[in-house]
């Protein structure tokens, strides 16, 4: 096995296409040592499907990053809210948090919410007519999950916009100053309005997120933590996922028309549209809190371990041919939500945002086609989601 000597997630070539790079790591050994940043540090990059799985529910691997950082010199500044998080924690704490989440997005509740999403989607493209142009990630992969996620927590329609711009603004993988300033605006913001709720009047949604947290014996800043997490998390990962699959349907016609002539085969298709274009693409951090060995390798304690679900869901052990969009594939395995105790609990709400979104673009605009060239599209310079910047289209 020969480690890469630079980065491999940090070429501009990993950014527009991570798929090769991938490939690349994977075929040299699918558990292995790299580079990360800069300063001689290095982390153990897991890009096998099955050495993924393994390690997402190997209890050795700590998802708390303060015990990692302790003691440790940084010159980062996040907010508390979005550095110690559910992400960023293990049992007991974390499954505190986890209960609290979880019945927010059960299969019920989401229900409750697809009239909701539905009614949102169709106002952001009431506007929109057969002949023009649009950019789907501004004018509907952004706004919609960010609204479904703001409704969830009583964010008034005013403040929206803003929250979404400091929410993509955490996830710039090239200014750290920028990162920790926008955490901040976020955590703030959240902390504001989660302690003013108390004195407001009404029973509505902000209301009933607090009783839960209440009910699960979170603190205030445990609330603030959870909130922020929700905002985050569940927003920009859908807002990628609904991007990629539209990017995804029209550079693969076959099975964009299949869909424009059944669209109830959309739910069905989009475990595969995940897998094939995931919007994760390297899960949060992990850290070795032993030695242990996955994959035939040793990870000695107190090391960063990285798991790239985008690289497992290529991973052709597990899907055969994994290079190819094809509908009736068995993608269950899929590790796009995560897998294990820390599996994505938004997980269903993502899949009716989705769903719906594409929909209303097949049904209403069947014809719709990219306004430019596919290999001129640009992509977010982060490591952790893979999304686009914009996504051109012709309505038709």
């Amino acid at each position: 096995m020969t480690a890469p000597r630079q980065d491999p997630l940090r070429d501009p070539r990993f950014f527009a296409d991570p798929y090769p790079t991938y490939d690349r790591l994977r075929e040299g050994c699918p558990v292995q040592r790299v580079p990360t940043g800069s300063g001689g540090h290095h982390s153990y990059l897991i890009t096998g499907h099955a050495e993924a799985r393994e390690a997402f529910t190997d209890p050795r691997l700590s998802k708390d990053t303060a015990r990692f950082f302790a003691g440790r010199p940084s010159n980062r500044d996040l907010h508390p809210a979005l550095s110690r998080n559910m992400l960023s924690s293990d049992p007991p704490v974390h499954t505190r948090h986890r209960q609290v989440a979880t019945p927010l997005f059960t299969t019920g509740r989401v229900r409750e919410l697809r009239p909701f999403i539905t009614r949102t989607v169709d106002d952001l493209t009431a506007a929109w007519r057969p002949g023009t142009d649009i950019d789907l990630v501004a004018d509907l992969a952004v706004p919609l999950p960010v609204t479904v996620v703001c409704e969830l927590l009583g964010v008034p329609e005013s403040d929206r916009a803003t929250l979404a711009a400091s929410s993509h603004n955490l996830f710039d993988a090239t200014d750290a100053t920028r990162i920790d300033a926008a955490s901040h605006r976020i955590g703030d913001y959240l902390s504001h309005h989660i302690e003013s709720a108390p004195s407001s009047p009404g029973d509505g949604p902000l209301h009933a997120f607090l009783r839960a947290c209440a009910e699960g014996d979170l603190d205030q800043d445990e609330t603030v933590s959870l909130a922020a997490l929700l905002l985050v998390a569940g927003h920009e990962t859908t807002t990628h996922f609904i991007g990629n699959a539209v990017l995804a349907l029209l550079r693969h016609p076959d099975a964009l028309d299949r869909l424009r002539r059944d669209p109830d085969l959309i739910p069905a298709a989009l475990d595969e549209l995940l897998r094939y274009d995931s919007p994760v693409s390297v899960a949060t951090f992990r850290h070795s809190t032993e030695d242990l060995r996955i994959g035939g390798i040793d990870i000695p304690a107190g090391h960063p371990v990285l798991i790239a679900p985008g690289a497992a869901n290529r991973d052709p052990s597990a899907f055969p041919d994994p290079n190819r969009l094809d509908l009736d594939r068995d993608t269950t395995a899929h590790l796009s939500f995560g897998h294990g105790i820390h599996r994505c609990p938004g997980a269903p709400l993502a899949r009716a945002e989705a769903e719906i979104a594409l929909r209303t673009l097949l049904t209403r605009f069947p014809n719709t086609s990219l306004s430019v060239p596919a290999d001129s599209l640009t992509w977010r310079p982060t490591r952790l989601t893979r999304g686009l910047t914009t996504l051109p289209l012709t309505l038709a």
